[in-house]
């Protein structure tokens, strides 16, 4: 008896130990085939030396949420105690916005003047139909400052158990890239050329606006290249990346050479050309046409140079965003979505994470663009759909190709390239040739640097409406949003990513979902199941126990 005793306090003792000691250590384990819980080291960077406190707030909080999205508050829970633990200055909270009737309404408005939109969701349980209003959204507030994180990975298209799914592989990066806006101040620069003919400012205002954000935007004009051409380059070397947003007025040789010595200092850039001149808007015209015509930008022999050749032909694919036409006459017309072969569709066949899980992207006479043998790499970024066909120039485009039987067999071209990223060390376009200006320094061979090229400037462009410019990539007559703008941010950000944030877009996370139809149609057998079996188990083992009790003391 006193040997029994002194095992049980000697094991009492070791478990008040243990437990005291791990009050101290802290230690979580993923065990996930994908480790969807362990953090990159990139997201860890981002939080390592915070020092105060990051406050975030979740709106995905309520009872009535369908299945997928429950999954989705739980996995956006786990990632942010996973957060939590790296740092613990990281607090977080979920909060229902509409659990108070008395305040929903308002609740409502006052988040959804902060940009933070419902999102109606149909839920199917228990073989019932219904609908739930939820707030995908997160706040994340760092000295003063408060970001809007997005939780939902909206895709066209997907279902919800798709969307959830999207959601989950988005998670860590959104919550990182807002940590990192939050904590880590704006030092690299950003020049959007001007003076060619480029995009003007409203027309880029929605990208601008969410650029800004991450880094210092300026305008940047290459018209002093003739007079001192050395300063020019100087000052533009000032910046880290440029953009040319849809230029229409051809390059100078000299201005080509300030941007060759650019790119061999190191430089980034981001191309948006069309080869083609043709607006969509210049078709509302009495005649309903107009005539594409090759644009002359004087850029193919850089690009040829760079590994890329941009074609001045138009691609028409039968997988496009449909165009809005008034049909009808006078009092008795109507708005109606019709096909348009013109404005192309592009995905990605690509994990590169500018691309990945990348809402589709929409385009307008876009251009084709071939890839050119060199050392330089090229990654396809987006590419047009296979029910594709090339159109040459000079022709004459009319919105009477909206009621047109269109013949599948005539799109035979397949997947046409529609925007390239180049990486490497790049060879000038002067190299081995008479040089128009005489600098100081004609580098022949570049640092190891990036480019960005897109075959169609519209990518960039966003509508104006009654002279408010609206967001990039939403289509105000379909409600339909399309992928524009965060192609266009995850671009920027890789060619400027030098800490790999923008890498943790390539994570594949794959979550399970249990099927709700059988879950209906199976849930009364189940029921039974695990309320009748433990009890049938329990019955049993107490006749056995009784029996073997009373033949051991029979005697």
């Amino acid at each position: 008896m006193k040997k029994n005793s002194k095992h049980i306090i000697i094991l009492l003792v070791a478990l008040v130990g243990i437990n005291y000691i791990s009050s101290f250590v802290f230690k979580r384990f993923d065990l996930t085939e994908d480790k969807r819980y362990t953090l990159s080291a990139s997201a860890i960077n981002v939080i390592k030396d915070v020092e105060a406190p990051i406050i975030v707030d979740v709106f995905l909080s309520g009872d009535d949420f369908p299945a997928e999205f429950r999954r989705l508050q739980n996995e956006t829970k786990q990632l942010l105690e996973e957060f939590s633990s790296k740092n613990s200055n990281i607090f977080f909270n979920f909060i229902n916005p509409l659990e108070d009737d008395a305040t929903r309404e308002r609740n409502i408005q006052q988040l959804t003047d902060r940009g933070l939109t419902p999102m109606q969701l149909s839920v199917q349980e228990s073989g019932k139909a219904s609908q739930a209003i939820i707030f995908p959204w997160a706040l994340a507030s760092f000295n003063d400052q408060t970001v809007i994180i997005p939780l939902v990975k909206n895709k066209i298209g997907a279902s919800q158990q798709e969307l959830v799914t999207n959601s989950v592989q988005h998670l860590e990066y959104a919550f990182a890239d807002g940590f990192s806006k939050l904590t880590k101040p704006k030092h690299k620069k950003i020049a959007f050329l001007i003076g060619n003919g480029e995009l003007k400012g409203r027309y880029t205002e929605s990208f601008r606006k969410i650029l800004s954000e991450y880094y210092k935007i300026a305008p940047f004009t290459l018209d002093s290249v003739t007079k001192n051409p050395e300063r020019t380059l100087k000052q533009l070397d000032t910046f880290d990346l440029i953009i040319s947003a849809k230029p229409t007025e051809a390059f100078t040789e000299e201005e080509k050479q300030v941007l060759d010595q650019y790119t061999m200092n190191g430089g980034k850039s981001l191309w948006l050309i069309d080869a083609v001149a043709m607006e969509k808007d210049s078709l509302y015209n009495a005649t309903g046409s107009n005539f594409a015509v090759t644009r002359e930008l004087n850029l193919t022999d850089f690009f040829f140079k760079y590994g890329v050749r941009i074609n001045p032909v138009i691609v028409s694919t039968l997988y496009s965003a449909p165009i809005t036409l008034a049909m009808g006459e006078g009092s008795e017309s109507q708005f109606q979505h019709l096909r348009w072969p013109y404005s192309p569709l592009a995905s990605a066949n690509s994990s590169h994470p500018i691309v990945n899980n990348l809402n589709l992207v929409k385009f307008d006479f876009a251009n084709q663009i071939d890839t050119l043998k060199n050392s330089i790499k090229k990654t396809i970024l987006l590419e047009s759909a296979p029910l594709t066909k090339l159109e040459g120039t000079p022709r004459e485009i009319s919105l009477e190709v909206v009621t047109q039987e269109l013949d599948p067999a005539t799109f035979n071209k397949g997947n046409q390239n529609l925007a390239v990223l180049l990486e490497g060390e790049f060879t000038s376009v002067y190299a081995n040739r008479v040089k128009p200006i005489q600098l100081k320094n004609n580098e022949a061979k570049s640092v190891p640097t990036k480019m960005v090229v897109i075959a169609d400037g519209d990518v960039i462009k966003n509508d104006v409406y009654k002279n408010v410019p609206q967001e990039l990539g939403f289509d105000r007559w379909t409600g339909q949003t399309y992928g524009n703008k965060e192609f266009l941010l995850n671009a920027v950000n890789y060619l400027l990513d030098d800490d790999g944030l923008i890498n943790i877009r390539s994570k594949e996370i794959d979550v399970a979902f249990l099927n709700q139809e059988k879950i209906a149609d199976e849930k009364t057998k189940w029921q039974l199941i695990n309320i009748l079996f433990p009890l049938l188990i329990l019955g049993a083992f107490g006749v056995i126990f009784n029996f073997l009790r009373r033949k051991k003391y029979a005697h």
